[in-house]
């Protein structure tokens, strides 16, 4: 998209990202399948020996950041609809916009989610010039939200909402009845105004300010008051410090055994790695793996053998009830050059169940954090809006910028074919209920090849004990043989994935 619409906006208060579209078709496989936008790089011999950027680099780099502040300052603003009669699902629960208290339940569900953006004036990224990811993040920014909901699910209380989410009023949608003369039906319910990143108030009509969803607050939490510190906390290990166990100076770091480095882009496959990684890492989470699936199957025998702490016992103690929480991420592909029509059904079904923790992928040359859907929209938070730095070793520093109060959606047939599905399960318990649900979610297509697939065993049972995703880089890819989409699929975007 090289231009701005108010279709295509995105978020008010603030720097809205607008990814440059250019064609990629004679790039090398290597750039392929991935993300954002990156200037292009000459590479000095003599800079790669010493790993430090040379003065053309840094002429680059303040190039680079004024043009992005001039491209990227200004915003226009827009509000999205929803359909009253139809419920709208974020991540496994249900809200009917019918009702005042149900859209406000909605409303907290959905501003209680952490929000990771392109940020500026970070400390720069070893080995690099950049003080920003603005243009070039947005996958990693995405992969951030995938984890920091695994976390939330991981940490906090079962259906925790943040309680400061009552003083954002600005919550930019508004829930129509369908097919009525004006526009899908109708008054509002409610209509919300806008306050934050506004100097001047807008013009409402009467029948525009009420009800209003501030008149009416859902009654505070203790239990959710009482998990603040660990809300802060979890927030503090995506800060942009050299520090911060997932930061994008670790996830950049961790990204060069892959052969990334800063100002790359990065598919959703890698994206996965890079995770699966940083958590390994770090010492900040307890009782919690990550596993990355292989050739789009999960193999239970793994997930296991990972997360079973008895097997680490000798001998062996059957009896003990000692387990790794997990977080399971499948990378997939759902079409060629677009998605397949066949998987969306499959797609609703998946963001139906309360294991999941959401889908990292986007449009094309376009990354977002998918959390739900309403009808044949996909519901989204966007990384596409640069920010400034927040200093998250201040006491109480303000968390407002790291929650979102404008929901956003898309239209699943402009879904990017290539993401990374996210899955917890909390205990062995619910491994076993996630297999058994996630499989007849995945049972709703009638296409040939599912889009992946939990199978008994170990992947080394299967001849793959050189490519496991859990302990080594990218994972092997096999195609299946013959068939319409092994055949069609040689294109841009396939390095990183198995076709269905």
């Amino acid at each position: 998209m090289n231009s701005v619409s108010p279709s295509a906006a995105q978020y008010v208060g603030g720097v809205m990202q607008d990814e440059l579209v250019e064609s990629r078709r004679q790039q090398p496989l290597e750039r392929q399948g991935s993300f954002g936008l990156r200037p292009p790089q000459t590479q000095d011999p003599s800079r790669e020996v010493s790993g430090e950027p040379d003065e053309m680099d840094k002429l680059k780099a303040k190039l680079m950041s004024a043009w992005n502040n001039v491209k990227y300052g200004w915003t226009v603003k827009s509000k999205t609809s929803f359909n009253k009669s139809s419920p709208v699902i974020v991540l496994g629960h249900s809200y009917l916009l019918n009702s005042e208290d149900e859209v406000e339940r909605f409303r907290l569900a959905f501003v209680s989610r952490i929000w990771l953006t392109y940020r500026r004036e970070f400390p720069q990224l070893e080995g690099s010039t950049w003080t920003t990811d603005c243009g070039w993040g947005c996958m990693l920014r995405s992969g951030q939200m995938l984890l920091a909901q695994g976390l939330l699910v991981h940490l906090m209380p079962r259906d925790w909402v943040w309680p400061d989410a009552q003083q954002l009023t600005d919550v930019d949608f508004e829930v129509f009845r369908p097919r009525s003369p004006a526009r899908a039906g109708g008054v509002p319910i409610p209509s919300f105004g806008s306050t934050r990143g506004s100097s001047t108030p807008e013009k409402s009509s009467p029948s525009d300010q009420a009800p209003r969803c501030s008149q009416k607050k859902r009654p505070e939490s203790v239990r959710d008051r009482q998990a603040e510190p660990i809300h802060h906390k979890v927030v503090t290990w995506f800060g942009d410090q050299p520090p911060a166990p997932f930061g994008v100076h670790q996830l950049v770091e961790i990204g060069k055994s892959s052969g990334k480095k800063a100002g790359d882009w990065y598919g959703p496959s890698i994206v996965a790695h890079i995770l699966r990684k940083a958590v390994a890492k770090t010492s900040v989470v307890h009782n919690l793996a990550v596993y990355v699936a292989q050739d789009c199957t999960v193999y239970k025998e793994d997930v296991v053998h990972m997360c079973d702490l008895s097997l680490d016992q000798t001998p062996p103690d059957s009896s003990s009830q000692a387990w790794k929480s997990v977080i399971i991420l499948v990378p997939v592909r759902l079409g060629g050059e677009a998605i397949n029509p066949s998987y969306i059904e499959c797609v609703k079904n998946i963001l139906k169940l309360e294991c999941c923790i959401g889908i990292i992928g986007g449009k094309p040359k376009h990354s977002l954090y998918f959390m739900g859907f309403q009808d044949e929209q996909l519901l989204y938070l966007d990384p596409h809006y640069c920010q400034p730095v927040v200093d998250v070793s201040q006491v109480n520093f303000s968390l407002e910028s790291f929650h979102c109060s404008s929901p956003k959606k898309m239209p699943f047939n402009r879904m990017d074919p290539s993401c990374t599905v996210g899955f917890y399960a909390k205990n062995k318990k619910d491994f076993e209920s996630l297999c058994s649900a996630v499989s007849v979610a995945l049972s709703s297509t009638k296409e040939k090849y599912p889009i992946f697939t939990f199978v008994e065993g170990r992947s080394q049972d299967y001849g793959l004990e050189g490519h496991s995703s859990n302990h080594s880089g990218p994972p092997a890819h096999i195609l299946p043989p013959g068939g319409k989409h092994g055949r069609s699929n040689n294109r841009r975007n396939s390095d990183e994935f198995v076709f269905l």
